[in-house]
């Protein structure tokens, strides 16, 4: 017999302790590259505006050896909005990510799951309920850090509420569907009943944009979602054995139960942070780990792919809404025609599976 056909076949890696760090050359890859796609398109966006500024002057000035004017420029007025897509869709892409991956559903994302929803509920309450308890929150917190308390509060309303000896992936779909019909009618409802003008400012947060952010903003984004990427970052090489059912992850050692909780909680905190950033910008949750697992040709969706898929495409689509047509866009305008043709053929594929 053949010694080479019993041989087992090892991947190349690196062990440490109890978890295995597995080489995969295409998957490293996919991640050069979309990393690469990301900082070129995050110059793009940058050196677009009225006061157009060459690839090469924006890298220049990011490496410090600008002009003074395209420093004022780029740091001063483009750099806020630019980062702010930047962290909004890397939030987005790895909180759908982690839920599509815990649910086992290419559905699952913080937009069909209520997540979002939830966040836009308590910001429009928040806008077009004046006086009394309502403005004492938003003088005290901020409209982006009560727009986060909902999110989270809806996510684990979900999360509860889809618990039966354990989480299945279609019965937290269904729950996170009725939740999100639920807030999308009180948020229809406070829109309907509101004064004309704070409907006007409601609708505006809604859309999803990245007009006028602030170096504040981004600040608080940014580090509230590096904490949370840490997080992650310490549990997620527990998250692939869940795929396999509690019985095999509990078989593996795998505290299966703790570890969902921790990942769906920085999930519903990471879309939290992006809704409180932008608004609630539909379908980049949804869209980019599919298309990141598509290109890494991984079974599930990589976190870190997905991630740099998402910011990818938050920030290209921010691109294409400011210089696609005479009229800037919100950002949330040009991702819902993207996201929402995507959706339909996840639908029709999941459907022909099915079959």
């Amino acid at each position: 017999m053949n010694e080479t056909a019993v041989k087992p076949s090892v991947t190349p890696g690196l062990r440490l302790g109890s978890a295995s760090f597995v080489w995969r050359p295409w998957m490293v890859f996919v991640t050069l590259l979309l990393t690469a796609a990301t900082f070129l398109v995050f110059c793009l966006s940058i050196g677009v505006g009225d006061f157009p500024i060459g690839l090469s002057q924006v890298i220049a000035t990011l490496l410090g050896q600008g002009e003074r004017v395209d420093e004022f420029v780029i740091m001063d007025l483009r750099m806020p909005r630019a980062l702010a897509g930047l962290v909004v869709g890397a939030a987005l892409g790895m909180s759908g990510a982690i839920t599509q991956s815990i649910a086992r559903n290419p559905l699952a994302s913080p937009d069909i799951l209520g997540i979002t929803g939830g966040a836009s509920a308590v910001a429009v309450f928040l806008v077009t309920v004046s006086g009394g308890a309502a403005a004492a929150i938003v003088d005290s917190v901020g409209l982006s850090v009560a727009a986060l308390a909902g999110g989270l509060g809806t996510g684990l309303l979900v999360y509860f509420l889809a618990w039966r000896r354990g989480i299945d992936g279609l019965r937290l779909i269904l729950i996170g569907i009725s939740v999100s019909a639920v807030t999308e009618a009180i948020t229809i409802w406070l829109l309907v009943t509101a004064d004309i003008r704070d409907v006007a400012r409601a609708q505006a947060w809604l859309v999803g944009s990245l007009d006028n952010r602030s170096w504040g903003e981004v600040w608080v984004a940014l580090w509230c979602a590096l904490a949370l990427v840490a997080v992650v970052s310490c549990v997620a090489f527990q998250l692939r054995p869940l795929h396999f059912g509690d019985e095999v992850a509990a078989g593996l050692g795998v505290r299966y139960s703790m570890v969902r909780a921790v990942l769906l909680l920085c999930a519903v905190l990471l879309a939290g942070v992006a809704v409180s950033a932008a608004g609630p910008v539909p379908f980049v949750a949804l869209v980019a780990p599919q298309v990141a697992m598509r290109l890494a040709r991984y079974p599930t969706p990589p976190l870190v792919a997905s991630a740099l898929t998402g910011a990818l495409l938050l920030i290209g689509a921010d691109l294409v809404a400011r210089t696609a047509l005479p009229v800037t866009l919100p950002v949330g305008v040009v991702t819902a025609a993207i996201g929402g043709p995507f959706l339909v053929y996840l639908l029709v594929r999941a459907n022909l599976k099915g079959r």
